[in-house]
């Protein structure tokens, strides 16, 4: 049986309001207490401690015990400071007033020598490696630290439930997130270095934890990101030299959920790391198909893992290395009740609920960097990457046959190399150039081995008995890019960012594109920011998810395609984005923000469900358009802080050009070819809300997000009904004896239990209908060290 973690956080509190109050009934009047610590927490031992009365007279000495815990009894009430030292730390001092109806307990900080020189040196090149990031023209939504821990999940939250708290992030099925009305095309980047993409199933591959800063960027980017331009979200890790120590977490709860992870960080010398695992296994792994708050079939076991090692050459050049790990197995959640479509011989009646379909998903990603700093005028980084990506969907051979006539055993793999460069040069006060370049080289492979029912060419009369069908394909693809543009200050106020990237695809298409980018911030009071961006975007066809299909292979079979199908490569696609926007911060606890923007495609690239593995399929839109407009406001006032986005986005299409042998080409196809339609993940209104208070020790959270419904029905006519989801947190800390620090936390999801529909199984691309995840309850447990 797994733990109980929602009521080991009950208990946890209520031991620690215990201990308050015996604190409280009785308090040591006249003691001044505290521990010693490092700048990471971490207790320090044997540290002399001084306590001083005014004037710096000596009323008190002691050292710290192998907690760090120190006490000075019998005290006169007044002013005092206590000084602290260590051999290689630096003296670090508090002023404490001890009054006369209660002790005081605090912490005096020591900063390491060593630790501290090598923080100013890391903090230089990380500053250094921002420069090489340009944000100017573009909207831009920053997560750090505290934002992630206000979360009721807090650092258990999955990464694509945090980025659904940024504006105009729309939620979908099998972890799905769409920006801006685009479908998926977010680009993942990892201390600014592009991660190469993965076959995207349904399981997070990155993890909450080791960032330490995210930064989501939308709008009309700079010539310096390309490919996927929909949204960039940008990790910063965590650092050993910043991070030193570690922390073991516990958590778990409704749908049998367990996930225990380990995080560890530290420094010696010139080299410091960072490291974290977790575990996750949970009944839940998949949107199920039905409202039922008990999903048939649906069990999950994940794995991931994280390092980034990073060692000082010198004062101004850095090598890191981050390695990276995720596996995922899933089962594939049942449908009960279906009705069979197909008789196989020797076979009797056969259950949906009873299906056994799974899916396993494999990621591995390495990615070495070397960055320069000159200090003034020249700044780089130039970046090596290697990813394995693999996908394995394993059928229930009789009954996908009896229900859908086909059983298909897909094992899709994608290995990329490559090299990314960026590079800044200040001229002088009022331009700095930037330049760069990109080079992946992949090799994809789809192997598919289908058992579908041969049909009689005269009568359509399918056979009982099954044929095997293998339709394997590979391919090898190159993709390259390079940029240039210059960052100048024509004016104080005014910030304009031009230039052009080059980029080149050769792969199951082949196209080229030269793309201007040109985007300017005009600060026009010191509170109020204004900025407008253009973009020529390009943006080629994810080659790992494409499998091409031969039609012939299957022709007078069950799987066959409709007569007269065409099976046309997909096609890179090219748009102009056009972005307006303000801020203004209205007091200096209130920011609000307005954002407004326009796409116009050719080409456009949507995606789809088509066959038995939970892996998407690209086709084109020969046309398309996108525009809407978000609000953001955000309130910090002391214990507070909240939040409030909003966004407004309507996403069409019209002619499909690519893959047509998914759809029906009687109906459907000519329909689409005369109408713009909505794409099946348009959704009209989006939003997201959330607030943090801390009280008496206790942290309070909410957070809540509402979507309008994606499309569904023949050609995405009809719509789903809205969504909404409110989740509740809280969070405590306390010393407890012979334990030290320990920190508890109790979640609620979907507090209403709210039914909500993602998909309903119909619309263009959709497979299966989708819920979302019924109320669930969860806590845990965490101990830094």
């Amino acid at each position: 049986m797994k733990p109980s973690f929602w009521g080991t956080f009950v208990l946890i509190v209520l031991v620690c309001s215990m201990v308050d109050a015996r604190a409280q009934d009785h308090p040591a009047i006249g003691q001044i207490q505290g521990v010693v610590s490092d700048s990471f927490g971490k207790p320090l031992p044997d540290a002399t401690v001084q306590l001083q009365a005014t004037g710096g007279k000596v009323v008190g000495q002691t050292e710290s015990d192998s907690d760090g815990k120190f006490s000075f009894k019998q005290i006169d009430p007044g002013t005092y400071a206590l000084v602290a030292e260590k051999s290689g730390f630096q003296p670090g001092t508090v002023v404490v007033t001890l009054s006369a109806d209660a002790p005081v307990n605090t912490t005096v900080t020591l900063a390491s020598n060593e630790a501290s020189e090598m923080q100013v040196i890391a903090k230089r090149l990380d500053a250094s490696r921002n420069g090489l990031l340009p944000e100017t023209g573009s909207s831009i939504y920053r997560l750090d630290q505290t934002d992630i821990q206000t979360l009721p999940q807090g650092v258990d939250t999955p990464i694509n439930q945090v980025l659904l708290q940024a504006p105009g992030v729309a939620q979908d099925s099998f972890g799905q997130l769409h920006v801006r009305g685009d479908h998926a095309n977010i680009q993942y980047r990892i201390n600014g270095v592009i991660i190469p993409e993965g076959i995207t199933g349904f399981g997070q591959v990155l993890d909450t934890r080791f960032a330490d800063r995210i930064n989501f960027l939308t709008g009309a980017l700079p010539a310096q990101y390309g490919y996927r331009t929909a949204g960039v979200v940008d990790i910063r890790t965590k650092d050993g030299a910043f991070a030193s120590g570690g922390r073991l977490d516990a958590y778990g709860g409704s749908y049998g959920q367990f996930e225990p992870s380990l995080e560890l960080g530290g420094s010696k010398g010139a080299f410091n790391y960072y490291l974290t695992g977790s575990y996750l296994e949970d009944d839940m792994g998949i949107e199920p198909p039905t409202a039922s708050p008990n999903p048939i079939h649906d069990h999950t076991i994940q794995e991931k893992g994280f390092g980034y090692f990073s060692y000082l050459i010198s004062s101004t050049s850095r090598l890191s290395l981050i390695l990276a790990d995720s596996v995922g197995q899933f089962q594939i959640p049942n449908n009960p009740g279906q009705t069979p479509n197909f008789t196989l011989g020797g076979t009797g009646p056969f259950s949906s609920a009873a299906l056994n379909e799974n899916q396993r998903e494999s990621n591995q990603y390495a990615i070495l960097t070397l960055q320069q700093t000159s200090g003034s005028q020249l700044d780089y980084q130039i970046s090596a990457f290697s990813r394995y990506s693999e996908v394995r969907f394993v059928p229930d051979p009789l009954g996908d046959l009896i229900f859908n006539g086909v059983a298909s055993r897909v094992e899709s793999s994608s290995f990329s190399n490559g090299l990314q460069t960026d590079g800044s040069y200040r001229l002088n006060s009022r331009h700095t150039l930037r330049s760069g370049f990109f080079v992946s080289i992949e090799r994809a492979v789809s192997d598919n081995s289908s058992l579908t029912f041969p049909v009689d060419p005269v009568t359509g009369t399918p056979s009982t008995l099954p044929e095997t069908v293998v339709d394997n394909n590979a391919k090898t693809a190159g993709l390259y890019g390079g940029y240039l543009q210059d960052e100048w200050r024509p004016v104080d106020p005014l910030t304009i960012n031009y230039g052009a990237r080059f980029d080149s695809v050769n792969a199951y298409a082949n196209g080229s594109q030269l793309s201007p980018r040109l985007g300017a911030v005009y600060q026009l009071e010191p509170q109020t920011s204004l900025h407008a961006g253009y973009a020529h975007y390009f943006t080629p066809p994810p080659t790992e998810l494409i499998a091409p299909k031969t039609l012939s292979l299957f022709a007078n079979t069950t799987a066959a395609a409709a007569p007269g199908s065409l099976a046309s490569n997909v096609l890179p696609e090219r748009a102009h984005y056009f972005d307006v926007g303000a801020t203004h911060q209205f007091t200096p606890a209130l920011n609000l923000g307005l954002d407004t923007y326009y796409k116009l495609s050719q080409d456009l690239i949507d995606e789809g469900q088509f066959g038995q593995a939970l892996v998407f399929a690209p086709f084109n839109y020969k046309k398309g358009k996108v525009y809407g407009a978000e609000f953001t406001a955000n309130y910090r006032q002391d214990n507070l802080s909240s939040y409030l986005n909003f966004a407004y986005s309507r996403a069409m299409g019209k002619e499909i050009v690519s893959a047509q042998f998914n759809f029906d080409p009687v109906v459907e196809l000519p329909f689409i070819a005369n109408h713009f339609i909505h794409l099946d993940h348009d959704q009209t209104y989006t939003s997201s809300a959330g607030a943090a208070y801390v009280w008496n020790g206790t942290r309070f959270a909410a957070d809540a997000i509402y979507g309008s419904g994606l499309r569904s029905g023949f050609a995405n006519l009809g719509k789903l009904v809205p969504n909404f989801q409110v989740n509740l947190g809280l969070t405590r800390a306390c010393l407890l004896p012979l334990v030290g620090k320990i920190e508890g936390r109790f979640t609620v999801l979907n507090l209403f239990d709210q039914v909500n529909e993602l998909r309903s199984g119909t619309g263009v691309g959709v497979g299966a209908p989708q819920f979302a995840t019924r109320r669930a309850f969860y806590g845990g447990i965490n101990k830094p060290f």
